[in-house]
């Protein structure tokens, strides 16, 4: 990568550059149209036209002031790696028509990104509607190949990143922000690409453990509501004692000093009236759950709200 003067930056392609996260990112994964003006431009014999294609959008998302880029990395992963399989080119053969002439098919085996060129805005970048976040310089028919890749890697992308951006920049910069959105996802990719995304646009970490191992994303979780409503009462926890987080100390009995705060709660004035009915099922699990994860503990409180539980979903 090298930066051009007054403009942005330059990705050199590099063979070593891993291919796209998603394996279903290739060559194929356009539209028709782009295959049939790719045939047009070899028959008229322009394919090897310099062209130059800026991609941009026409209005902020959200209604907001602002979008933040993202799908850079995965465009670049794509052209580095862009090579048309024999199995592709007999799948093109049978979907273009039949005048297609085989010298097109033959050319589409030998070509390749090397001589095409992107210059775009730093993953990650502010942008505003209408002005390029990416040019994209080479042969025209390669290029036009790359047009919708290119919008797909990055419609979504810059979406759940700035929508994460705008949910830190309402909780502030000390808040955690967690995201737990995997099993309401679009699909395994649409719920790998948000947990990548929401960590660009600001979040601290993902419920995804896919998500953690390929991007390195911090991992952080809770509980389901199974595990609150597996339980009945404290009489069922055996394993009682807890060690202190400095390890300076052990509490013998952390259920009977939890039911002592509770009663201490309880008889405070003021919150008498919101833990005078706690459960004791659900305390018991949380109890349970803390005495599982001592320095992690991180309870679900909503099992028996649904409309709570449609809010912490969305969240």
């Amino acid at each position: 990568m090298e930066a051009k003067a007054n403009g942005p930056k330059e990705e050199r392609l590099c063979p070593e550059i891993d291919g796209p996260t998603n394996p279903m990112v290739t060559p194929l994964l356009t539209d028709l149209y782009q295959f049939t003006m790719a045939y047009a431009y070899w028959k008229a014999g322009k394919h090897h036209e310099r062209a130059v294609f800026d991609l941009f959008f026409r209005k902020n998302p959200f209604g907001g002031e602002y979008t933040v880029f993202a799908g850079l990395e995965e465009c670049i992963r794509f052209i580095a790696n862009f090579k048309f399989t024999e199995e592709e080119i007999s799948f093109l053969r049978s979907s273009l028509p039949s005048t297609c002439e085989d010298g097109f098919y033959d050319y589409l085996r030998g070509i390749d990104c090397s001589d095409v060129e992107v210059y775009a805005v730093s993953e990650g970048t502010v942008v505003f509607p209408k002005v390029p976040l990416l040019r994209v310089e080479g042969p025209i028919a390669v290029v036009q190949l790359l047009e919708t890749p290119f919008v797909n890697l990055i419609n979504y992308a810059s979406l759940v990143a700035t929508n994460a951006a705008r949910h830190r920049f309402v909780a502030g910069k000390t808040k955690v922000l967690l995201e737990y959105g995997l099993r309401r996802a679009q699909g395994p990719d649409g719920g790998i690409s948000a947990s990548k995304y929401c960590y660009i646009g600001g979040f601290d970490a993902t419920s995804n453990v896919a998500a953690g191992r390929i991007f390195g994303i911090p991992l952080r979780g809770t509980h389901s509501h199974a595990f609150v409503s597996s339980f009945m009462s404290p009489d069922e926890i055996v394993e009682k004692s807890l060690l202190s987080c400095d390890g300076s100390g052990t509490c013998e009995d952390f259920v009977s000093l939890v039911q002592t705060w509770l009663r201490k709660i309880q008889w405070t004035h003021s919150l008498r009236g919101i833990f005078g009915e706690t459960n004791q099922s659900e305390l018991a699990a949380f109890t349970s759950y803390a005495l599982a994860f001592p320095n992690n503990f991180l309870a679900l409180v909503d099992t028996y709200d649904v409309s709570q539980t449609l809010q912490f979903a969305s969240n």
